[in-house]
């Protein structure tokens, strides 16, 4: 299951689920090429951790009791340049995934997932790609011909065009 690498991706887990956080730790401490080094049970914890652990990687859950993954993902992204969140959810509606990656989550990833592709996408996170997991990215289509062609016709157009 390891993947072979010159250095170790460093992550972060934020989740108000004592059970979820510790599978997670395991799947990723046990792949060999990824180091899990901090934790945090809600939102507001993540400026603080990620200053003093500086995870390359952040896996962030939407929904948490005080501050939620998407407003967690605000903060971190104003603070913390070089660390990249890759959301972690059961969630997969169009309005969480559009708030999350208008956030700054470079990724999208469902909790149901395998978990040789949880550990896909934190490599690939940690490699500067954008994971997004192919049922998301569905629901990030246009859902008609109609919209597709809407899309595609008004955006080629200068302003007067539009006009």
């Amino acid at each position: 299951m390891t993947e072979p690498s010159e250095t170790r991706i460093t992550v972060a887990i934020v989740g108000d689920h004592p059970l979820v956080l510790a599978g997670l730790h395991s799947v990723l401490e046990a792949a060999g090429d990824i180091t899990v080094v901090a934790e945090a049970s809600d939102g507001d914890e993540v400026p603080a951790m990620v200053a003093t652990h500086a995870p390359a990687i952040v896996l962030m859950d939407l929904s948490m009791a005080r501050v939620g993954g998407v407003e967690a993902t605000r903060l971190l992204r104003a603070s913390a340049a070089d660390t990249r969140v890759i959301v972690l959810s059961s969630y997969s509606d169009r309005a969480r995934v559009e708030q999350a990656l208008a956030a700054g989550a470079v990724g999208y990833l469902l909790k149901d997932s395998e978990p040789a592709e949880l550990l896909a996408g934190v490599r690939s996170a940690g490699r500067g790609h954008v994971p997004i997991d192919p049922r998301v990215a569905g629901v990030l289509l246009p859902t008609s011909d109609a919209d597709a062609t809407a899309e595609i016709s008004v955006s080629g157009l200068s302003q007067r065009e539009r006009e």
